[in-house]
């Protein structure tokens, strides 16, 4: 047994014997609050068991091991219904971020303790109204203040900002250069006066994502984590983070296993619908789909073993296997009849159909849509030639809004 594998049968084991506790059984039928609250204990106990900051330094309370045993254990989680979506943007890029450019140690230190025990939560706040897909479109305003600067604008999509104790913001501080020269990166006490967080209800019934407004929010030159101007190369060391999440082949939505019981035990024209070969050449597509995936996501694994970077090709996980989700979550509900249009608020998107496609265009929208995902498949990996930028090397203040 390799060292990879023998990680993973123990962090299999300690989940195992937490799920009773914190899985999606102990969570069934408690508000919000109450389970934010069995959260932020179950991140407590992550900590105290040695699965928190799994590849983060040991100076900061990490574990000081790689991107390999946080994929590895990430992926053995995500098999629960452990309520651990409430720190999955704050540890997974606002917090690695402040490690990493947050100039007065001792505060970061602090901030990065408390956030891994589940103390405080951090959000991310990038996207805008009218800058979503475009980063280096957007509009909030970073203006001198003193010896410090005021933020004024809006950001939108902003997960968890609800209970958020910190955020990490990009603002324009000069609208008189092209647009990817005039940003600066932030940290904000979301706090603060002037912040106003505004929670958005979605399709399926949840609030996890708000919009935030910024009315003269007074903030230090010591909140800043990048060069006056150099925003964007932080953004983007922020986003590629994202490269070293574990990922899945369903779209993080039921497993193929559960459609297959539910052609099964469902009867079409007096016999099971598995017998019927429409959806029997469904099944196999997906698996052959959910095939392909996990021999990029093994590849990826086996890249990060030989110390080299994930490439673009998680775009195409993303793109593929959660488009897959929304189609096979869509023929469950059909093959159900009336019965498939129950739907409960609480139910679990990875055992639930209904929840699964109703969630689904979440998914298709959240870090990264379909459309960038195209272009990026396009760009990095076919090696096409970019779309026609008419803002490129335009002032910002000179492109049309």
């Amino acid at each position: 047994m390799s060292n990879l594998d023998a990680y993973r049968s123990k962090a299999a084991a300690w989940l195992e014997s937490v799920r009773p506790t914190f899985g999606k059984c102990a969570r069934k039928g408690l508000s919000e609050a109450d389970d934010l609250a069995l959260g932020r204990r179950y991140q407590k106990a992550k900590f105290d068991a040695g699965y928190a900051g799994i590849n983060w330094p040991t100076e900061y309370g990490g574990q000081g091991l790689t991107h390999l045993e946080k994929v590895t254990f990430e992926a053995e989680e995500m098999k629960h219904g452990f309520p651990n979506a409430y720190f999955g943007i704050s540890l997974g890029m606002p917090v690695p971020i402040l490690m990493q450019f947050g100039e007065d140690k001792d505060f970061v230190r602090e901030r990065v303790l408390k956030a891994l025990q589940g103390e405080e939560i951090w959000c991310q706040l990038f996207s805008e109204p009218a800058g979503g897909s475009d980063l280096a479109g957007l509009r909030t305003r970073a203006e001198t203040d003193g010896n410090g600067w005021k933020l004024n604008g809006q950001k939108v999509w902003t997960s968890w900002a609800q209970y958020s104790d910190y955020g990490v913001i990009v603002a324009r501080t000069d609208p008189n250069v092209p647009k990817h020269k005039g940003l600066t990166y932030f940290w904000v006490d979301m706090k603060a006066p002037g912040v106003t967080v505004r929670p958005i209800k979605l399709a399926g019934g949840d609030s996890h994502v708000n919009e935030v407004f910024f009315d003269d929010v007074k903030i230090g030159d010591d909140h800043r984590m990048s060069p006056v101007g150099g925003g964007f190369a932080v953004a983007m060391a922020t986003l590629m983070i994202e490269r070293y999440v574990a990922t899945d082949s369903g779209g993080f939505g039921p497993h193929l296993d559960l459609f297959i019981d539910l052609a099964k035990a469902t009867d079409f024209g007096g016999k099971p619908a598995i017998e019927d070969s429409r959806i029997r050449q469904q099944i196999a597509r997906n698996y052959a789909m959910r095939s392909g995936l996990d021999a990029i996501t093994a590849r990826a694994m086996l890249m990060m073993q030989a110390g080299m970077t994930p490439g673009p090709e998680g775009s195409l996980n993303k793109l593929v296997s959660v488009r897959s989700r929304q189609k096979l979550s869509e023929l469950a509900i059909d093959l159900q009849g009336s019965s498939g249009f129950a739907y409960d608020a609480h139910g679990f998107v990875k055992d639930n159909w209904t929840n699964s496609w109703i969630n689904a265009p979440t998914g298709r929208i959240a870090g990264g849509a379909d459309e960038m995902l195209l272009n990026t498949i396009a760009e990095k990996i076919l090696g096409l030639p970019q779309d026609h930028r008419p803002d490129k090397g335009v002032p910002f203040n000179q492109i049309p809004a």
